[in-house]
């Protein structure tokens, strides 16, 4: 214990968040989102010339009470993509002492791809054998590091735009190729999005059947085809994305109804059965939530303790 502050730079806080505990403390806060015990206040913003800062605080009983900070703006280094810079700060549920502040960057990539990949050992059928990651940047990357983990045997395509970034990106798994995405999406029984897309970057044409979309970016617009939306089930984190407007909630699932979207912490509480049937088209549309970055703030604090990372400071 310590009893400044702790502060973890993007090494640091990267370093902390094992998968597996991750993992765990991702279902927990995805179970208390679905039964309702979680306290987060809807997502507020204050607008700049050339970009956004957002504050996103919550409590997850017995898990953590957090806040993330976190600047929007345009990358200018890489045209058509934008910038998530900020921090978390983490505070005692109990008592609210401050405990710690830490990258926001890391735990908002690492924890969106921990929830994409729980979603797809979820509610993905028997037998994927390809997965297709399309995007090459910060959150393909770290896409691509969790499969490397659970899925280090199954082949992985890596679509993008750009050839020579997506060969580069699959080189940070064991069994991962490059090509287009039309290449990476066809005859992959999950498909995986991680892209800054303004519109659609697959078609439900190209999908196999029985296969699981997972799908994490489109903040500025639709990543996934209203066809694909429209035939498949779907899952959420939470109700906002159906029913709050962008950018809380999905542009592909606006003018739905909240019944249409079904809660993924319904199905990892077992109140759900996730996927029906083998040939079923399965479709995880992630908007984040508060509650998932108290969770891995949280990991990320407790990893440090145990390792003696980071600079503790007096307030």
């Amino acid at each position: 214990m310590t009893n400044g502050v702790l502060v973890l730079d993007a090494a640091q806080t990267r370093a902390g968040l094992d998968p597996d505990r991750l993992a765990e403390a991702l279902t927990r806060a995805l179970v208390a989102v679905a039964d309702g015990t979680v306290s987060a206040p809807p997502r507020i913003a204050a607008e700049a010339p050339a970009g956004l800062l957002g504050v996103m605080p919550a409590h997850v009983p017995g898990v953590g009470l957090a806040a993330k900070l976190v600047s929007v703006f345009a990358d200018p280094a890489v045209p058509g993509r934008s910038s998530h810079r900020g921090v978390v700060a983490l505070f005692d549920e109990t008592d609210g002492r401050p405990l710690a502040v830490m990258d926001a960057e890391s735990i908002t990539a690492v924890r969106t791809a921990a929830t994409a990949t729980l979603a797809l050992r979820t509610l993905a059928g028997p037998q994927v054998r390809r997965i297709a990651v399309l995007g090459t940047g910060v959150q393909a990357g770290a896409q691509l590091d969790l499969l490397a983990r659970y899925f280090p045997h199954t082949p992985v395509v890596v679509g993008g735009r750009d050839p020579e970034r997506a060969r580069s990106l699959a080189a940070r798994h064991p069994r991962s190729t490059a090509g287009t995405v039309e290449d990476a999406v066809r005859g992959s029984g999950a498909v995986l999005c991680c892209t800054g897309a303004r519109e659609p970057v697959l078609r439900r044409s190209w999908l196999a059947e029985g296969a699981h979309v997972g799908s994490v970016g489109g903040s500025r617009g639709p990543e996934l085809d209203a066809r694909t939306v429209d035939e498949g089930a779907l899952f959420v984190e939470w109700t906002g994305a159906v029913t709050a407007p962008p950018p809380a909630g999905a542009h592909e699932l606006q003018g739905l109804t909240a019944g249409r979207a079904v809660l993924l912490g319904e199905v990892l509480s077992g109140r759900h059965p996730g996927r029906r049937g083998d040939g079923e088209l399965t479709v995880f549309k992630s908007t984040g939530h508060a509650a998932l970055d108290v969770a891995a703030a949280a990991v990320a604090y407790a990893g440090a303790l145990e390792d003696g990372r980071g600079t503790s400071l007096a307030f």
